[in-house]
């Protein structure tokens, strides 16, 4: 496959979107790219569009697109795409940017984004920036969240007024953000994990487009037989408005630890979570993982108990709308974070919080 001229990226233009769908429908993850791209998009003066590939998807769905920003959707229609494999989502969206020539190219971090963007990229002769947390093009925004995230001195540092992409993520274990360009390659692309995004309704008269495209059988050298789904119920913790979280200060009691937390989880109306601690112990599955390399979440309420607030969980779960930290260690790095901090045992003030909370339901 043809490469790409370096020296040219003056002739790539526009923002995309890779919009997965399974079974027919629009994940969630492509509204959250959506509409991160609508505002890159604002940023560089140009159009977003999205890209979906599967077969005889329902127009609705490619119209809602519209409602987060999109100005078009390019629409991959085959029967050869209706299951996915490596070979043939690749070559048909990497022959779509080869022709349109999109400066940026957005894709989720799902076990499908993640097999499809590396793909691409070597295809295309570019680079990606896996599991972003933050996107920006604009050098003024770009200082200003340095200066929130970082020990920068931004003020007295030299930075050049052009429109790479910067494409910011965890490095080193969690323990410095690491901030990303493309200057001589196109597109630049990126892959986000779910959750990280917040989605944004911006409704536009999106345009439908089905672009040519040749793809047979040869070009795809494996065959999905069957698809088989796993019987057990995950958490949903993305989804959730209120989440209880339990970390190591659990470990005098295990079992005790959990089912207070499910006990709130319950009267709030939510979810159980863990730190990865939990996980790797074996008292949580993984579903219930929060962090940087779990699930990263945006609840109303967050209540962490006896985590003490390392950098890798609190990089899943600091934009919270409303942290509640439970510890017995007052200095532990949860209270930087936490909106609202109470030093004590959790055996102890968690049942207190759970007698409070049906109280307050109560007195409703």
């Amino acid at each position: 496959m043809a490469e790409f001229n370096a020296m040219d990226t003056a002739a790539f233009k526009g923002v995309w979107v890779f919009c997965e769908q399974r079974e027919g429908e629009i994940q969630s993850i492509s509204y959250q790219l959506l509409s991160e791209g609508r505002k890159l998009a604002n940023d560089l003066g140009v159009e977003l569009c999205g890209v979906v590939m599967g077969s005889e998807v329902n127009e609705d769905y490619l119209k809602a697109l519209g409602g987060y920003g999109a100005d078009r959707v390019y629409y991959i229609d085959s029967p050869l795409l209706k299951d996915y494999t490596t070979d043939g989502y690749a070559k048909a969206l990497c022959d779509l940017i080869m022709d349109k020539k999109p400066e940026i190219m957005l894709i989720g971090a799902t076990n499908l984004g993640r097999d499809l963007g590396p793909r691409c990229a070597a295809r295309l002769h570019t680079g990606l920036t896996a599991d972003c947390t933050h996107l920006d093009v604009d050098v003024e925004k770009y200082k200003n969240f340095l200066r929130t995230t970082s020990n920068i001195d931004v003020d007295n540092t030299k930075f050049e007024e052009n429109t790479n992409l910067k494409m910011t993520r965890p490095a080193f274990g969690g323990h410095l953000m690491a901030t990303i360009i493309c200057p001589r390659f196109r597109p630049a692309m990126a892959t986000v994990r779910p959750g990280v995004m917040k989605k944004r309704e911006c409704p536009k008269n999106v345009e439908i487009i089905e672009p040519k495209f040749e793809l047979t059988a040869a070009d795809i050298h494996t065959e999905v037989v069957d698809t088989v789904k796993a019987a057990k119920k995950l958490v949903d913790l993305i989804g959730a408005d209120y989440i209880v979280s339990v970390g190591r200060g659990i470990s005098k009691d295990v079992e005790g630890g959990i089912k207070l937390a499910e006990e709130l989880a319950d009267v709030l109306g939510g979810v159980v979570g863990g730190s990865r601690a939990t996980i790797d112990s074996g008292w949580l599955s993984a579903d219930h993982q929060v962090g940087q390399t779990g699930k990263t979440v945006h609840p109303k309420i967050y209540v962490a108990l006896g985590i003490s607030g390392a950098i890798q969980h609190t990089a899943g779960m600091q934009d919270s709308e409303c942290i509640i930290a439970v510890n017995k260690n007052e200095g532990a790095p949860i209270f930087g974070v936490a909106d609202y901090g109470i030093v004590g045992d959790l055996f102890k003030v968690v049942p207190e919080l759970i007698k409070q909370v049906e109280a307050a339901k109560a007195a409703q």
